[in-house]
């Protein structure tokens, strides 16, 4: 797992700031700071929060808008479609 923040204002641009809200959080997995918005474009994002789920030969294959939480709704389906992923014996195509 790893968390694209994509910040909306000027002050969530700083590092600082930023690994603040990930201790706050007790988020324990990499962080990218997407400052230039270069990840959010190049997915075509417009929503905050959004969650990709990337297969194992790197191909996404779900999206989720908006939060997601342990417990609930969101968070069970995203949990179910890890699980899915994670069980998949194919192999990636060759070139």
């Amino acid at each position: 797992m790893i968390g694209v923040h994509s910040p909306e204002f000027g002050f969530e641009k700083k590092r600082a700031s930023v690994e603040a809200e990930v201790q706050r959080h007790e988020l324990r997995y990499p962080q990218y700071l997407d400052n230039d918005l270069a990840y959010w474009r190049a997915l075509d994002t417009q929503y905050w929060p959004t969650t990709y789920l990337v297969d194992k030969c790197g191909g996404i294959r779900s999206r989720h808008i908006g939060e997601v939480h342990a417990g609930q709704k969101s968070g069970d389906e995203v949990e179910a479609a890890i699980e899915a992923l994670l069980a998949e014996t194919s192999a990636c195509p060759t070139d």
